[in-house]
């Protein structure tokens, strides 16, 4: 099984020196993430000069907080300076962070993002010039004089992030890839996700795992397990204060949690929003361990994907642990 990294440095400026270290210890991939005050696409140029080996992408970008012509020419304009080694992962966010944080209209994600991956690859195709030209749904965009001189490749990989049956449909019907939430489960993967994207494939008369999955890992490696267990259960506490993941509860038969979280939330009791998430929930969904059980616990998502992204919780954490957890993460699973 490939490895990748969500880097999580804190900084641009240290995520492209996780990069280089990533790179150093075998890692098949590195992943910027972007937030309100983080953004997906500016320190893939850094990490692109500064590595040579590992595939780069974003894990993920904010697909609707931009125009899909600037996805385009972000994502051809790093796999220019990587030689080829661009990933382009895209996902909708919450209603609340497009509208809220950035003030972009929300609606429709899962049809607007299936138009958006097929435009984008339009756009990758029409690089040897001849203008181009989308008339959709969602975007009508006329571009006369449209290139791309210089393109790395005739097409960009492109992942979709999905936790839901709609936007999972989304990813099997036009997508290289579903980038898989930190707190789906690997009983969620093999029973909904994975069947949903065959599904998808099919009725999109694509060949069977024409989109692969590739899931965000919760990796907590700590002296002690009960110290690994309480920094990744804040990181899976605040993810299920948002209810559209409550669906992988319900699937668990675990829907109190949720209503912990969400009552933890109303108090901004973090402690106890940690304390709702029980330790089965935390093994069906993270390596949660000492060093010398981090592997073994590992191998338990072979068959659901080729490649694991490794993500470490930050929530509650730390900065000295989260560097030990980092600094764990690399040595225990660097490259023999």
């Amino acid at each position: 099984m490939k490895l990748g990294l969500i880097l999580t440095g804190g900084s641009a400026r240290a995520d492209v020196e996780l990069a280089i270290r990533a790179e150093q210890a075998g890692l098949d991939s590195v992943f910027t993430i972007e937030f309100f005050n983080r953004h997906g696409y500016a320190p893939l140029g850094a990490i692109a000069q500064a590595t040579s080996r590992v595939k780069i992408g974003t894990g993920i970008a904010n697909a609707f907080t931009r125009s899909p012509l600037l996805h385009a020419s972000a994502a051809m304009d790093l796999d220019e300076l990587s030689g080829g080694r661009m990933i382009l992962g895209l996902g909708s966010a919450t209603r609340r962070m497009n509208e809220d944080w950035f003030g972009m209209p929300f609606s429709a994600p899962a049809p607007r993002m299936k138009e958006l991956v097929e435009l984008l690859r339009k756009a990758f195709a029409a690089q040897a010039g001849g203008g181009f030209r989308w008339e959709g749904k969602h975007w009508d965009l006329n571009v006369p004089i449209y290139a791309r001189p210089h393109a790395a490749r005739e097409q960009i990989p492109i992942w979709i992030a999905a936790v839901n049956r709609g936007m999972i449909g989304a990813a099997g019907a036009v997508a290289d890839g579903l980038v898989g939430h930190p707190i789906a489960t690997r009983r969620w993967h093999a029973e909904v996700t994975l069947p949903g994207l065959r599904t998808a494939e099919e009725k999109a008369g694509r060949e069977g795992g024409a989109c692969a999955l590739y899931p965000y890992v919760l990796t907590s490696i700590a002296d002690t397990r009960e110290e690994a267990l309480r920094n990744a259960k804040g990181q899976i506490g605040f993810y299920f204060t948002t209810r559209l993941y409550h669906s992988i509860l319900e699937h668990h038969d675990m829907a109190d949690v949720g209503a912990a979280c969400n009552a933890a939330l109303r108090r901004f009791d973090t402690k106890a929003m940690a304390e709702a998430v029980p330790d089965a929930l935390v093994d069906e969904l993270a390596v949660a361990c000492t060093p010398d059980e981090a592997r073994d616990r590992l191998s338990q998502w072979e068959g659901l994907t080729e490649e694991a992204l490794l993500y470490a919780p930050s929530i509650g954490v730390g900065p000295e642990a989260q560097h030990k957890n980092m600094d764990a993460m690399l040595s225990v699973f660097a490259a023999a």
